[in-house]
């Protein structure tokens, strides 16, 4: 055979080959994550600089990255986060991580996108205890940051809304793709060993997927706490209710995303469950009224482990020195 025509067809086998893998990947109810793509690196850097940054806070102490602590799966392992003067928050921490892929924000879905939901804490007296207005101050007496705003962009200025669109830039690139779970449905079924796949097998066959699916594995939709079965819980928190004060709403809740889900516990929103496999019961019995085995149960949680992807890679950002020799209160006094 002539060797173009060879090529040729090696080509078309690796194409066909290609598009069958991703048609079969398209078929399950989960798909792999997409690395993040930066159109606007200085964008991205002021975010990132403002994200840890403390000087948002009132205290000077508290920064995004507190409750939402990249190290740690983009949340803080606490069941409700601790705010100004060691306030316990109402409601545990969601990760940021794919947070992007998330239909809105917050537990309750109150805030639209990553832009509405990056200024709350900052104004949140129990969360970062400050004001825009005096958040937005602190940064225009720091130079090096009015010189960052102009080359992000394009114009001199700081405000508000550039500050969260800053923020909401840098939030968007932390995606966490190639977990073992991503390479087994592009093709390699040597990532994922037997019982994982049992768990991926019965994770759908009980129905799971119905609220979790999609790259993010939820974050999709909003769903009743306790289908089944009432859920009992300490916390006020009404869920959706609070945002269209529907009824029917109450106790309706973000789907979590269970991307890195063996690092972001305790875990639902009032962060009742300690372990996987706690939760894998309760979302069971609660949801699916279905009791898992051990064995089972064990299957599922190997399963959700393989949904830890690469995390964010970065150094930790060196911020502009401050000129404001104004004291601050103390953080937690």
């Amino acid at each position: 055979m002539p060797r173009p025509m060879f090529v040729a067809l090696a080509s078309l086998a690796l194409l066909a080959g290609s598009t069958a893998l991703a048609a079969a990947a398209s078929d399950e109810p989960i798909q792999p994550i997409q690395p993040a793509v930066v159109t606007k690196p200085a964008m991205v850097e002021l975010g990132k600089k403002l994200y840890f940054d403390p000087r948002l806070s009132k205290s000077g102490f508290i920064s995004c990255n507190s409750c939402h602590n990249l190290s740690m799966g983009g949340t803080d392992n606490l069941e409700t986060s601790i705010g100004d003067h060691w306030q316990q928050g109402p409601i545990n921490a969601p990760t940021v991580l794919n947070s992007s892929m998330n239909l809105a924000q917050f537990w309750d879905g109150r805030a639209k996108d990553l832009k509405a939901q990056a200024g709350g804490p900052i104004a949140n007296p129990g969360e970062m205890g400050f004001t825009h207005a005096l958040a937005v101050d602190v940064l225009k007496s720091i130079p090096a940051y009015e010189a960052m705003f102009a080359e992000a962009f394009g114009s001199p200025g700081v405000d508000i809304d550039r500050v969260t669109t800053a923020i909401a830039a840098f939030e968007e690139t932390l995606v966490t793709p190639n977990s073992r779970f991503d390479k087994w449905l592009q093709g390699d079924k040597a990532a994922l060993t037997a019982q994982e796949e049992k768990g991926y097998a019965l994770f759908k066959d009980s129905g799971c997927v119905a609220c979790h699916n999609g790259p993010a594995v939820g974050g999709s939709s909003f769903q009743k706490m306790g289908v089944v079965e009432p859920y009992q819980t300490k916390s006020k928190a009404v869920g959706l209710a609070a945002v269209t004060g529907k009824d029917a709403d109450r106790f309706n809740f973000k789907v979590p995303t269970l991307r890195n889900v063996e690092l972001t516990y305790p875990y639902f929103h009032d962060g009742a469950a300690k372990t996987l496999p706690e939760a894998v019961e309760t979302m069971g019995k609660l949801q699916l009224g279905k009791a898992f085995t051990p064995e089972e149960n064990a299957e599922i949680v190997a399963f959700l482990k393989s949904l830890t992807g690469k995390q964010p890679d970065f150094e930790l950002p060196i911020l502009p020195p401050s000129t404001d020799k104004t004291p601050r209160p103390k953080p937690f006094g």
